[in-house]
Formats: C-alpha cells, sequence, structure tokens
C-alpha cells in the first residue's frame, strides 16, 4: 500500500491498489465522483477485491478522528454482509448471493465521511434448497459452530447442522476450508462497532433460529387429504422467537385465507401447498431481513454533515455462473452481468470510438461483439423474457413453466441468442431437455431450467402468514413487515421487474461517475492457487472483450478533456494563460501545450478536446502543476497574509481613533465637569471663609472641615516632641476648644510615653534626686549645678576595696562607695579614707582597715553648711562608747553622698545645714568649725582653734 500511494499510474506494475490510488487522488484534485467496476466470472475474487480497496481508502486518507469510526464500520460492513449474503456455492467458497453496490463518502479533506451500501436480489431461494455440493447462507453455520451456548440454549438450537433440513439438502454442511467459528466471532466483533445493540442482536438472531425451525417442520396428511401439524416442538420455538401465538401460526401454516367480495374463508392447505407456505414464509423472512440489515448498517454509516460530498462507488456484484442445473437465480445473475458488459463496451468500446469520430480524430475502428441484443431479448418492453415471464404470472388462468416456455417459443423464438429443444437442430437437441431453454450469452452459452421460473417470480407470501408476522412481538419482523401492505390489494411488482428496475437505477448511478475497471480473470475451475488453465483464461479475455479494448487503449488516447476543463486546470503553467485567459479556450490549450513543451505525436487536438496519446505526457504535466501549485500558494498565502495584516492594521487603526475620539470626547466632559466643579467648589469655600466663624451650616460646612483638615495636618508636623516642650500650633478661632483638647491628651501621652520608657534603676535615681531636692533645694549653694549631674550607684567597686576588709565587714554588701579626707582630732590633719554605707552601718576604712564603723542607730545628726565647700560632720550618740566622737569628713560629691547616706539610714530629717559654723564633740571636748567665703577655697586651723573653711561664692 506505501508502495503506491501517491504514485502515477504507469509507474509500478498493474495493481489493485494502482487503481484506488488514481481514482482517489484524480476524486480530491478534481472534485468528480468516481466507481470502480468489478466484474468477472463467480469465484474471480471480485469480493476480495472490493476488500483490497476499501482497506487502501482507509490506509490512504488523512487521519482524523472519525477517520477510525468510519473506516472501522465500513471494513467490518463486508464479513457482516458476507455472512448473512455468501454461501459456498461449486465455483467459490465465498459466493456472493447478492448484489452489492458501496458509496464511500469523503469531505472536502478526503476523509471518509460516511458510507452508503446498495444491495441487489439476495437468492432467497437457497434458504429452502441447495443444489449438491453447496451450502446454505454462512450465517446458519456460524451460528451453530461458534455461538456462546446461553445463545444456543436461548435459541432452541443443536450444534449440529446435520439436524437441521435447510443445511443438509447439498451434503455440505462442513467444509475444511471455512472455519465457522473464527468467522462468528469477527462477526460478532463487527456488530458491536456498527452499534448493533444486544436488543437488536438478539432479534437478528432469532428470526435465524426461527427459519431454521421452520424447516424442520414436518406435515402430515389427515383423512381429508389436509396438511396438519402432530410434532409441534419446532413450532414452539418459532412461536416464541417471533412472539406470535402458537395458535395462530400453526393455523397460518396449514390454511390460507381465500376473499370472496366481503367474506374471507380459511381453506385448508394440502401437503404441497403447506410445504411451499413454509419455505415460502422461511424466504421472506431471511430476505426481508437481509434488507433490514443492509438498512441497519447504512444508518451507522450515514454522513450526519449536510455539505456536499465526493464518492468513490465499489461495484461487487455476482459473477457470470454456469452450473449444470441453472436456475431462476442463475437467470438474473447472468442477465445483470449483460447489463454490466454492456455498460462497459458502452462507456470504453463504443463510446471512445465514437468521441474520436465526434472530435475528428483519425480513426481506424476497431470491431466489437456488442451485447446489445443480448439485454433486449432479455429486458426488452412487451417482446422481451422478462416482459413474458411477468405475462404468464398476471394472466388470468393456470400457468405453469411449461407454458412460459411455450410462450418464450412463440415470442422469441427466431432471436439468434435464444434456443429450445423444439428450436433447436439435431446436432444441440441431445443437451437441451424438453423444461430447459437456452441463451447465447456474451460468455457463452447457458441453459435454464425453467421449472419454478414463475413461481420463483412471483414470490407470493399467503396473506394470512403477513398477517401474523406484522404482529409479531420481534421488532425487526414488524420493520420488515408493513401493516399497510395489507390494506394494499395491488398485485406486487414480480421480482425479475423489481431487479431490471434496480439494475436500470444503477446503470444511471454508475453513468454519473467517472469509471474505473477491474476485471478478475479465474485461472482455473479447481480453486488452487499457482494453477492455469489457458483455455479458461482464453474463453474468460476473448467473451469479456480484453483485447478489443487494449486494441482501442493502445491506438487511442489515455486522456481526454473539453478545453474549458483542461485550461482552467492546468492554466498556471503558462504566463500568457495565467491567470485568466480572454480568448477561445482551443487557442488557449494550444499555446499552453506548446509552453509546456508537448511534441505533436503526444496530443491532438479536437472540435472541443485536447487528447494526449501517452500516460507519461499527462504524468509530467501533473507534476509540474503540482511545483507549481506550490509556488502559487505561497504567493497567494504571502498575499493573502499581507492582505490579513493590512486589514487587521486598517481595523485596529480605525478601531484606536474611536478610541481616541470617545476617550478625548470622555476627557473633555471630565474636564469641564471638573471646571464646573472646581469653580463651584472655590465659589463655596469663600463663602465659607467669610462665615469661617459662624456655626457650621451649609454654606461654610466644607470651609471648616477643610480648614479643621489643615490645622490637623500642620498640627501633626508641629507635635512637642517631649515633656518639657511647652510649643503648641496657634489654633484657628473655631477650633480653640479642641486644640485645648488635643494640647492636654499629646502631653498626657507625652507623660505616659516618658514613665513607660523610665527604668527601675533610673526611677531609684530619681527618688534619690526627689530627695536631694527636698534636702538641699534653696538651703546649700552648689545644688543647682548638681541637678544635670546623675547619682552613680556607687564611686568605689567591690575591687576598690581590700578583700581583708570584706572580712572585717563580715561580707556586707555594699550599697555606696565614695574616697574622703578626714580631719582627725590631733590638730585636724587631713586624712584620706573611704567611706563605705552599707545596709546598716558606716564605715570608715584605710586601705586594709576599718577606722571607724558607725551604725545607723547610732547616727545621731548629719551637719553640713549652706557653702559650696564638700564638709560634712557625723555627729554620733554620745551613749556609742566605742566611738571617738563626731566625724569630720570631706568629698566631693557631698549632695549625692549624703543623700545617699539618709536614705540608707532612713535619717533624712537628721540632716541639718548650718550656717556659719558647725559645732561637733570630740573626745568629749567641744570644735567648731566656722565656713566662710573667699576668692579660693582653702582649709586650715585658725588662731582661735576653729578649723576655717573657705569656699569661693558660685554663680547662680
Amino acid at each position: 500500500m506505501n508502495m503506491y500511494q501517491g504514485v502515477n499510474f504507469i509507474e509500478l506494475p498493474p495493481h489493485i491498489y494502482a487503481v484506488a490510488d488514481n481514482a482517489y487522488r484524480v476524486m480530491c484534485t478534481e472534485r468528480n465522483n468516481h466507481f470502480i467496476l468489478i466484474s468477472g466470472e463467480s469465484g474471480s475474487g471480485k469480493t476480495e477485491t472490493s476488500k483490497k480497496i476499501l482497506q487502501y481508502l482507509a490506509m490512504a486518507c488523512p487521519i482524523t478522528e472519525k477517520l477510525h469510526t468510519i473506516r472501522d464500520r465500513l471494513l467490518l460492513s463486508n464479513p457482516v454482509l458476507e455472512a448473512f449474503g455468501n454461501a459456498k456455492t461449486l465455483r467459490n467458497d465465498n459466493s456472493s448471493r447478492f448484489g452489492k453496490y458501496m458509496d464511500v463518502q469523503f469531505d472536502y479533506k478526503g476523509a471518509p465521511a460516511g458510507g452508503h451500501i446498495l444491495s441487489y436480489l439476495i437468492e432467497k431461494s437457497r434458504v429452502v434448497h441447495q443444489n449438491q455440493g453447496e451450502r446454505n447462507f454462512h450465517i446458519f453455520y456460524q451460528l451453530l459452530e461458534g455461538g456462546e451456548d446461553h445463545l444456543i440454549r436461548w435459541l432452541g438450537l443443536e450444534r449440529k447442522p446435520e439436524n437441521y433440513s435447510y443445511l443438509i439438502q447439498g451434503e455440505c454442511a462442513k467444509v475444511s476450508s471455512i472455519c465457522d467459528k473464527s468467522n462468528w466471532k469477527l462477526v460478532r466483533k463487527a456488530f458491536t462497532i456498527i452499534e448493533f445493540t444486544e436488543a437488536d442482536i438478539e432479534h437478528l438472531f432469532g428470526l435465524v433460529a426461527s427459519v431454521l425451525h421452520l424447516g424442520n417442520i414436518k406435515y402430515e396428511e389427515d383423512s381429508h387429504g389436509h396438511a396438519i401439524i402432530r410434532n409441534g416442538a419446532q413450532i414452539q420455538w418459532v412461536s416464541k422467537l417471533l412472539g406470535v401465538p402458537v395458535s395462530i401460526l400453526q393455523e397460518a401454516l396449514t390454511h390460507k385465507k381465500i376473499e370472496a367480495r366481503s367474506e374471507q374463508v380459511l381453506s385448508p392447505l394440502n401437503l404441497e401447498l403447506a410445504y411451499y407456505a413454509r419455505d415460502a414464509l422461511a424466504k421472506s423472512m431471511y430476505g426481508r431481513s437481509f434488507t433490514w440489515l443492509v438498512n441497519k448498517i447504512n444508518g451507522s454509516l450515514a454522513n450526519k454533515e449536510p455539505p456536499k460530498k465526493t464518492v468513490i462507488g465499489l461495484l461487487d456484484i455476482y459473477g457470470f455462473e454456469v452450473f449444470e442445473t441453472n436456475s431462476f437465480e442463475q437467470f438474473c445473475i447472468n442477465y445483470c452481468n449483460e447489463k454490466l458488459q454492456q455498460l462497459f463496451i458502452a462507456m470504453t468500446l463504443k463510446a471512445e470510438q465514437e468521441e474520436y469520430e465526434t472530435e475528428g480524430i483519425e480513426w481506424e475502428p476497431v470491431q466489437y461483439f456488442d451485447n446489445k441484443i443480448i439485454c433486449d431479448l432479455i429486458e426488452e418492453k412487451h417482446k422481451g423474457i422478462i416482459a413474458i415471464m411477468d405475462e404468464e404470472c398476471l394472466r388470468p388462468g393456470e400457468a405453469t413453466d411449461l407454458s412460459y416456455l411455450a410462450k418464450l417459443e412463440e415470442k422469441v423464438g427466431e432471436h439468434p441468442h435464444f434456443l429450445t429443444r423444439k428450436l433447436a437442430g439435431p446436432e444441440t437437441r441431445k443437451a437441451i431437455d424438453w423444461v430447459d431453454f437456452q441463451l447465447i450469452h456474451y460468455a457463452g452459452e447457458v441453459t435454464y431450467c425453467a421449472v419454478g421460473f414463475l413461481e420463483k417470480n412471483n414470490d407470493l407470501l399467503y396473506r394470512n402468514l403477513k398477517e401474523v408476522l406484522v404482529k409479531s412481538k420481534n421488532y425487526i419482523l414488524r420493520d420488515c413487515f408493513h401493516a399497510s401492505e395489507l390494506d394494499n390489494r395491488k398485485r406486487p411488482e414480480t421480482v425479475t421487474t423489481q431487479f431490471k428496475n434496480s439494475l436500470t437505477s444503477l446503470m444511471d448511478i454508475l453513468m454519473s461517475k467517472e469509471p474505473a475497471y477491474i476485471r478478475c480473470i479465474k485461472p482455473n475451475n479447481d480453486k488452487k492457487p499457482g494453477k492455469f488453465d489457458d483455455m479458461l483464461v482464453r474463453h474468460q479475455v476473448k467473451y469479456l472483450g480484453l483485447m478489443e479494448h487494449l486494441r482501442v487503449r493502445r491506438a487511442g488516447f489515455a486522456y481526454r478533456r473539453k478545453y474549458e476543463t483542461f485550461l482552467e486546470r492546468y492554466k498556471s503553467l503558462c504566463p500568457e494563460t495565467w491567470p485568466n485567459w480572454s480568448g477561445p479556450a482551443r487557442e488557449g490549450v494550444e499555446r499552453l501545450v506548446k509552453y509546456v513543451g508537448y511534441q505533436p505525436n503526444e496530443y491532438k487536438l479536437g472540435r472541443t478536446k485536447l487528447f494526449i496519446r501517452f500516460p507519461c505526457t499527462l504524468f509530467s504535466t501533473v507534476d509540474a502543476f503540482e511545483m507549481k501549485k506550490h509556488q502559487l500558494v505561497s504567493k497567494i498565502q504571502a498575499k493573502y497574509k499581507g492582505c490579513l495584516g493590512k486589514r487587521d492594521y486598517l481595523k485596529k487603526k480605525k478601531t484606536a481613533i474611536q478610541l481616541q475620539s470617545c476617550w478625548r470626547g470622555v476627557m473633555a466632559r471630565r474636564a469641564a465637569k471638573k471646571r464646573a466643579w472646581a469653580a463651584q467648589t472655590i465659589r463655596k469655600f469663600i463663602i465659607g471663609f467669610i462665615d469661617r466663624n459662624k456655626n457650621p451650616n451649609n454654606e461654610n460646612i466644607n470651609f471648616l472641615h477643610m480648614m479643621h483638615y489643615n490645622y490637623l495636618m500642620k498640627l501633626k508636623d508641629h507635635l512637642p516632641k517631649h515633656v518639657r516642650d511647652k510649643t503648641w500650633l496657634q489654633p484657628p478661632t473655631a477650633m480653640t476648644k479642641t486644640s485645648e483638647l488635643l494640647h492636654k491628651l499629646c502631653i498626657r501621652n507625652l507623660v505616659r510615653k516618658y514613665c513607660r520608657s523610665i527604668t527601675p534603676q533610673k526611677i531609684e535615681q530619681m527618688r534619690q534626686k526627689v530627695v536631694a531636692s527636698e534636702l538641699f533645694r534653696g538651703k546649700k549653694e552648689g545644688y543647682e549645678q548638681s541637678i544635670n549631674q546623675p547619682f552613680e550607684e556607687s564611686r568605689l567597686t567591690d575591687q576598690d576595696i581590700s578583700p581583708k576588709v570584706h572580712q572585717l565587714m563580715l561580707y556586707d554588701k555594699m550599697k555606696y562607695g565614695i574616697a574622703v579626707t578626714k580631719y582627725d582630732r590631733n590638730g585636724f590633719k587631713a586624712r584620706p579614707r573611704s567611706l563605705v554605707l552599707t545596709q546598716t552601718t558606716l564605715y570608715i576604712v584605710e586601705q586594709v582597715k576599718i577606722k571607724q564603723k558607725i551604725e545607723y542607730t547610732n547616727l545621731k545628726e548629719i551637719s553640713v553648711s549652706n557653702l559650696s565647700d564638700g564638709f560634712f560632720v557625723i555627729h554620733v550618740s554620745p551613749e556609742d562608747n566605742k566611738q571617738k566622737g563626731d566625724v569630720v569628713l570631706q568629698c566631693d560629691h557631698i549632695i549625692e553622698a549624703l543623700t545617699k547616706l539618709s536614705m540608707l539610714a532612713s535619717k533624712q530629717d537628721a540632716v541639718n545645714i548650718c550656717k556659719g559654723c558647725i559645732k561637733f564633740n570630740f573626745q568629749n571636748k567641744n570644735a567648731v568649725i566656722d565656713f566662710t567665703t573667699a576668692a579660693e577655697a582653702q582649709v586650715y586651723k585658725a588662731k582661735n582653734g576653729h578649723l576655717t573653711v573657705t569656699s569661693p561664692r558660685l554663680k547662680s
């Protein structure tokens, strides 16, 4: 398939795929409908050829989502139709016992869009009778061999075909070359793909099984010579499967309803008529269910989209048949082949030669046999064999097959292609029986047995049997037999008339399409591969007219098209004809072929058409056109893209201008509205400014809001930074009260913020500062200068005190320590000491010694001058015998040291600030310290024996 896809017709050896590919490619490029006529004898391979073509089309089509579904349904419709419509014959193990024409529909992309099948004249008589060595339709054997156990039980069947009368008449129930079991699986799979429901399958096989049960119904004759059914087992199954009451079905199979004026009478049937009624029912049920099956498949293949489609038709119809005994079915089949041969001749040999003469092309006619004379013999109105057969079927009185044969001898006896025993000469008379007639077909002589012709042509089903089937619960049967048939009193058309009309319709369908032909040659009659019977092959080549056809093709032209069509398709190959040619089409084609480079022997110009002799010339033109098409497509694409780009640009430009215009209008309206609003607002604010000191009203409320807002926004940037910052923004008159409240709130927040930021150490220090303030503010010089100096926790560290001293202090923790100068009792000599304060005791320390220890309980008073000196006297209680008297000390941070001492001793009231002098006791002796001011600080012992301390006056 891959090898032949897209390849020119003559590049590879002839093949089925080459024909299919050529038809498909021409259909896609020229958008016209095609059909492929597959002809040949029975068993020559027509059905297999149609399968191969379908497989190729499925592969060659572009892959779409829909392709898989349509492809599967097209391919799997074949096994179903073959199962129900094909059978083993003497010539062929898979012989088509019906005609099939299938249209495969394609969309504009070349993808399959659907399909439709037409069926022709299924051989219903095979249901009830088969010749020796032949079988019934495949489906019966497939069902018995491969059917599921539950299905077989439900249908009341047995797996042995030998148990069924309709399956054993050819004595060939089993065939080694046919595997019914595997074919059954394929059919079941196909049912699923073709959208058969379980109910459809159940009712369909109910009909198939009913036919088998009908064949096993046996009649017996009663005392009156009437047919009766004694064993009701088979009819019980038929009743169940068809859904009709047993009594009604049994009555219909043993009686015939006769209508006389307004009355209806049931007339008992004899054995012969009863068997006829049974077989007629089986044939009618099977034949109509086959039609229903085809319609069901068509429903699944139907194209659901409305646009017009192109099609490729496949005609796979029964081939020419010649058996030892040829009956009505062979007559219809061979008549069909005559019509197809006539079509072949008309569309090839005859039409082509007539076309050359009409177009004025030099031509030497090729002689051929025209089988129109045989077709006329069979189908001519009022004179043909079919017309005579219908006349015999419809005429009043008792018509028999012999009377029909006599009428044929009378009407067409002189025809050169018709012969009976009576009309035959002495040499051929022995080969023809008294009930036979012989037709000389295009494929040779065929002798037909006229017995049963009239009966099969009538194909009548008793009215009361139709009434039973119309009321069946099997919906397939109800679809096949409509109640309207019972109301129609008109006699139905005969089988041959229906067949002739359907063939005429088929010919019209085929004539409307471009043809392609596949002639199947049967190599031998033994159904063996690799064996060629020369006589058989020559015979087929001769009657198929292949030699004459080859002569016409060889001498003729491979391609012909009207000038207008050819010029319209290939005008792009010549600059003079592209894009449009204004002159006569013939002149345009002449210039085109000369420009392309055709040689004089490669083509001819007719009156209305161009004729190309060699396929290679056409293929080179097609290849050039394909290359040119790509160039043109590129130009068209570029032009179209430019057009789209320009169109898109203009559209955007127009849209942009509209947007700009609308936006400018919006902006202008906004600006005008804003100006009006601004003017109104300004006016309102001017009035508000004038009335700003009045109570809020509609006139001044907005201005007041703005004034409040502006004041608050300014105030936000001018808030006090700390508690002592007394600045505050001057408020408008209307916000005086609000400003006061905000000021209080702000100060309160600053205070809260400040309070939250104070650490415990700072709180303690402030407590000490408060105590210092209570003790010294306004009483002692130097206090103001000490305010900004924070108190130290201690002026000495533990490392500044000797460990021995710590040991002597019994490791009492030092709370405060400072370096001091002590003035002793012997001439007030200055001695450097350390003052150490603990929680309960005061220590005066000299390096590693404790010079004096005073407990706070024995501390009587602390005296300090009001000047800026650093002297203070610690008075001890006289009852403290351990002390030698009061202690005179001097230090740099006197306010800090005395504040710490008074707080630790809890004797703030004991601090006494003296003016002029301080008296103290020293070893039971009274002494005085005089304090004076001078230019510089001095400490000395005066002549009066007092300790004199001078200090400079501080600037306040």
